[in-house]
């Protein structure tokens, strides 16, 4: 139980260290592949026209002109990190507040105004989420290829699932929240305070001055 609860509380940055390394890859690896053949078209010729590494150089171009997929592949998975990234917004307090004048409220009306506020960010995930599914549920009947991915089997609806996936998870993160507000644990959505943060900086910097 405790497993699953600490892959529940790290499901996003996991997901996006994947995303992340997978996207790093394949852009190192069509780099390389792009400018690698060179060298043994240079070495080919330096060594009088050797068959073999004109030959070697000649197979890494041609996977280098294989991997078209690569930058289709790559806005996908950055089109899945920025949806993951909002759900892990949420959770960590990654997205800016402002709450200025809600902080000069009492204790109790600033919790009030915590669950009107959880509650229009749960309405708005909803809705974006519902109407998502509708869109990735037209993509799947039309059943259209992604680009440059079709011939490998991708469908669009493939890609675009991450829309109403991503906006269910921040339905989901929001409404931990509002359990934690409805159980007095905190009183609003717990966003970032540059404010604050600025100040706990400085607080550092000057014992150094």
């Amino acid at each position: 139980m405790n497993a699953l609860r600490r892959v529940w509380e790290h499901f996003e940055e996991g997901f996006i260290a994947f995303l992340l390394a997978t996207m790093t890859l394949i852009t190192f690896v069509y780099v390389i592949l792009n400018n690698f053949y060179t060298l043994f078209y240079w070495l080919g010729d330096h060594f009088g026209g050797n068959e073999t590494l004109l030959g070697i150089g000649d197979a890494i171009l041609d996977m280098a002109q294989a991997m078209t997929w690569s930058n289709a592949l790559t806005k996908a998975l950055f089109g899945w990190l920025i949806f993951f990234g909002l759900a892990y917004g949420v959770r960590t307090a990654g997205h800016i507040g402002v709450d200025a004048l809600v902080k000069l409220a009492p204790r109790h009306i600033q919790r009030v105004i915590g669950v009107i506020a959880c509650s229009a960010c749960l309405g708005y995930a909803g809705l974006i989420a519902v109407g998502s599914f509708d869109w990735v549920h037209t993509l799947f009947t039309a059943g259209i290829g992604a680009e440059d991915l079709g011939h490998y089997g991708v469908q669009q609806w493939h890609i675009g699932m991450i829309v109403p996936f991503g906006y269910a998870m921040v339905f989901v993160r929001f409404l931990e929240i509002l359990v934690r507000i409805l159980r007095n644990e905190q009183t609003g959505l717990g966003l970032a305070d540059e404010a604050a943060d600025a100040l706990k900086i400085n607080e550092h910097e000057e014992p150094k001055q």
